[in-house]
Order: structure tokens, then sequence, then C-alpha cells
């Protein structure tokens, strides 16, 4: 039988809880019994700038990083670092994006424009991108800071990974005090 490795890259904004997000996806896919690699670029990330986790599972994994247009999910937390991360994503790959705007420096400055229609342009290649009011969610869970894991809700639906998985590896990894509003954030996503 053919070892088939599932490729996800994680792509936000310093702030955005991706790499907390990274780490309940991995534990989840680890408690459900695959081999997985996880690796992590973070520069400048506790100034708002980029942050890509790259997750790979299957029953035997050799790398943590994935080959460019060799990712089968690109979950994005921010519009304009989605679509930057674009080329990393297979041919027919799917998309699960935040429906969110984060101004890099040089948009904030008034010296470049964000792009206009970035949802509608990551759908034209990509037809099975799904956009996620992350916001929403997370405010209909009680606590905004639980975007990341709402939309962590939204991509779990498209993974083959039992239920029960997830709520144990959000309960591993979130704060006792937390935890409560995270999992509700959870189910609202996972019912996108």
């Amino acid at each position: 039988m053919k070892n088939k490795v599932t490729n996800i890259l994680l792509a936000g904004v310093g702030g955005q809880g991706t790499l907390l997000a990274s780490e309940v996806l991995s534990e989840a896919l680890m408690l459900g019994g695959y081999d997985v690699k996880k690796s992590e670029i973070h520069g400048m990330s506790q100034r708002g700038g980029s942050v890509t986790s790259h997750v790979r599972f299957g029953s035997k994994v050799y790398s943590p990083l994935i080959p460019e247009g060799e990712a089968d999910f690109l979950f994005g937390f921010e519009l304009l670092e989605t679509m930057r991360c674009l080329p990393m994503l297979r041919t027919g790959g799917t998309v699960v994006v935040n429906d969110l705007k984060i101004m890099p420096a040089p948009v904030a400055m008034g010296q470049e424009v964000y792009p206009a229609d970035i949802p509608a342009k990551i759908a034209s290649s990509f037809p099975d991108t799904v956009l996620v009011n992350g916001m929403d969610l997370a405010m209909q869970a009680g606590n905004v800071r639980t975007v990341n894991i709402a939309l962590l809700g939204a991509l779990s639906r498209r993974l083959d990974l039992a239920e029960q998985h997830w709520h144990q590896a959000l309960t591993g990894q979130v704060p006792e005090r937390f935890l409560a509003e995270n999992l509700k954030a959870f189910e609202l996503g996972r019912a996108v």
C-alpha cells in the first residue's frame, strides 16, 4: 500500500495564534494514529510579520517541509498572507481562509494599496475555497481570541479524523480557564 502523505500549510501574521493552531492540529493527528512532522517559520512574528507552519501527516513522514506546489490544504489566517502562499498549493488543493485583512506596514503608511477582491482571486484559481468569518465565530464563542480555533474547526471538517481527537488535543493545548470558549469556537467553525 502506498504511503499517502497529506500536506497542510498554515499561513498567518504574528499574534493570530497560527502556531497554537498548528500545535493542536499536530496533536490531534498524532492522537488519530498518524505519523506527523511539523516545521514553523516565524520571522518578526512579534511585530506582525509572516508566520507559516508546515504540517505533514501519513503512515510515515520523512520530512517536515512541504515542497512548493504540493500542499493539499492552505489554511490561511489572513487574506494577503494566504494569497502570498498560493504557489505552495497543488492543483485542485483546498483553501480554508479567514475573511480578515491586516494591513502590512507599507499599506498602513500609504505607500501601497491592499489588493482588492482577494477571496475572488483565490477562488478563481482554487474552486475548493472556503471563506470563513473567523471573528464572527469567535465573538459568538464569547472570546475574540478564539478565531484561530474557530478556523481550525472549519478545517477539521475536511480531514479524516474523529472529533474526539480534536477535543483531546484542545484539552491538552489550551489552558483550562479558556477551554470552554475554545471548544465552542471549534464547534462553531466545524459547522461552517
